[in-house]
């Protein structure tokens, strides 16, 4: 590992030696510094021991530590240099105190810790067949972790694709939680004059959690976020807390957090198909991987669906917004390192597909900018939802009863590192998003054959629509699926030839008596196949395949 140490800037910066961890601590559990490095492969080294703060110079770098993890950046003997908190440059938050006091249609504040509890309780009372609010747990200090889930059918289940949009995991980071706010009215009060807004809850099941990290926003009291914090109560950092693809189940070292549980066991429920988290203190469209080297399975569909965020984004604004790092996109590994981190978590765990937003340059802009911020990203909010509705999208069920099936989708030749996607129930719906171009698919479900399906054709910002029917693996003798359309010539000596097959014969297979699969078969033509005796004994056999979804079994006998 290489650190370049940069001695002529000693008066500026403290060294391990001379650094009383115990008093930097005094008045908190978190610290801000700065410091300089001489490589990327520094970089992500100490994105092991620190949380890595935005920057893009590596001159002037900026993290976040707790007492634990200062004491183990300061074995490195990098010099530093403690900065004021991002949370304490801005004043100006404008925090409102009471719904009555203002007009919310201003969306120029920061409400209370109440005040936003009791506004996202009262869009449910105001739309209660458009929205319902739900905590999923609670944080550290006794919080509300809540929940709003916005479509037109709230209580029935639909064939739709599940979308999560959450804000503001790192506590000081914040203008995305009064703009997820804002996004739940937008869509709920122009529901009804709106085609596009109507389109899209007609369509989708969207959930907004504004803010994952209550405790770090509301540091101080429950009335201000004036000096808002990156962790959470316990001074951990939320976003290195999950389990990582390549780091394991407890990267950070620490145990699961409460809100980290509470959104773990969210997802597990409700199963996300596509989803982002909003972050600050840049302006950038983040997508994966994080934690490792690898392009994702999907490289070319996360490039044209960041590009189209960051280009609506910069149609909207002004002043080189959302133009940073390539145009407003980035690859997460190539920024720098993060282990643990949501978004992977999201992508390899839970076969969704999060990218993390960077909203604003400032973590916590003066209340009077967050106008402009809504403005400039709303559309490209709306466009990513509708990205939920596009690409691949069907039902998997039971050839015969029709009843749902839990089965995996995978793209040969394609998917990798847990890309593949899983329908679920209570309806087998499933959801995969590609890149315009044509795609070999095999579906496949426990106790079912699976089935290949070539050439479906894919275009970007399209629907495609592929049902699918699977057959169950009857490999033993209890089937009643049983057709008189082979006929079998007995007594067979050496051999037996079957005419009058169907079409379109697949999955052919010659079992025992006993179900055990002595033999896979091919046809020797389109409509007959030749079964030789060969070393078989006497006894009862049988063929099955599966012919136009059906399946086929009929017994024969050598003797």
């Amino acid at each position: 590992m290489r650190f370049i140490f940069l001695f002529l800037l000693a008066p500026f910066f403290s060294f391990a030696q001379s650094v009383n961890v115990d008093s930097i601590f005094k008045n908190s559990g978190e610290v801000y510094f700065s410091f300089q490095i001489d490589s990327k492969e520094d970089l992500n080294s100490i994105s092991s021991i620190v949380s890595i703060d935005h920057g893009v110079e590596l001159t002037n770098m900026f993290a976040y530590a707790n007492k634990k993890e200062l004491s183990a950046f300061l074995d490195l003997n990098i010099p530093f240099k403690i900065e004021p908190k991002p949370g304490s440059l801005f004043k100006d938050l404008n925090m409102l105190l009471s719904l009555e006091e203002k007009q919310i249609s201003d969306w120029d504040f920061y409400p209370s810790y109440e005040v936003y509890v009791e506004m996202m309780y009262a869009f449910e009372t105001q739309y209660p067949d458009l929205c319902k609010v739900s905590s999923i747990g609670s944080s550290v200090d006794g919080r509300e972790l809540l929940v709003a889930k916005i479509t037109d059918s709230l209580n029935v289940s639909q064939n739709e694709p599940k979308i999560l949009y959450t804000s503001s995991m790192h506590g000081d980071e914040i203008s995305g939680f009064v703009l997820s706010i804002r996004l739940i009215d937008y869509l709920l009060s122009n529901y009804e004059s709106d085609t596009r807004v109507a389109k899209i809850l007609n369509n989708v099941e969207l959930w907004i959690n504004p803010l994952a990290n209550p405790d770090g926003a509301y540091t101080n009291n429950n009335n201000s976020v004036y000096n808002a914090q990156r962790y959470n109560a316990n001074w951990v950092d939320l976003n290195r807390n999950y389990p990582d693809p390549e780091d394991g189940t407890h990267p950070d070292g620490n145990s699961y957090q409460a809100e980290t549980v509470a959104f773990m066991n969210f997802a597990d429920s409700v199963q996300f198909d596509i989803s982002s988290n909003f972050h600050g203190g840049a302006e950038v469209a983040n997508y994966p991987w994080d934690s490792w080297s690898n392009f994702p399975a999907d490289y070319d569909w996360w490039l044209h669906v960041m590009d189209e965020y960051a280009a609506f984004a910069q149609e909207n604004s002004d002043n080189g917004y959302f133009t940073s790092f390539d145009n407003g996109i980035t690859n997460g590994y190539e920024w720098y390192e993060v282990s643990g981190g949501r978004q992977d978590y999201m992508n390899y765990f839970k076969h969704c597909r999060e990218f993390t937003l960077e909203i604003s340059s400032s973590k916590t802009p003066a209340g009077q900018d967050l106008p402009y911020y809504w403005e400039a990203n709303y559309n490209s909010f709306l466009a990513y939802i509708e990205q939920g509705m596009y690409g691949l999208h069907g039902v998997i069920t039971d050839s015969l009863t029709g009843e749902p099936l839990f089965a995996e989708v995978y793209i040969n030749n394609h998917d990798t590192d847990s890309s593949e996607v899983y329908s679920r129930f209570p309806i087998g719906d499933y959801h995969r998003y590609l890149y315009s171009g044509t795609y070999s698919l095999t579906y496949s479900a426990d106790g079912y054959i699976s089935k290949t399906i070539s050439s479906v054709p894919i275009t970007n910002n399209e629907t495609t629509i592929l049902d699918v029917k699977l057959l169950k693996n009857t490999v033993g003798l209890d089937s009643e699926i049983i057709t008189d359309l082979c006929v079998f010539p007995q007594p067979a000596i050496s051999y037996v030839t079957i005419e009058g097959l169907p079409k379109n014969c697949t999955n052919m297979c010659f079992f025992d008596i006993l179900g055990k699969k002595v033999r896979n078969l091919n046809l020797t033509s389109n409509s007959s196949i030749t079964i030789s005796r060969g070393n078989l004994k006497e006894g009862t056999y049988f063929l099955v395949f599966v012919a136009n979804d059906i399946l086929y079994k009929k017994e024969f006998v050598f003797r």
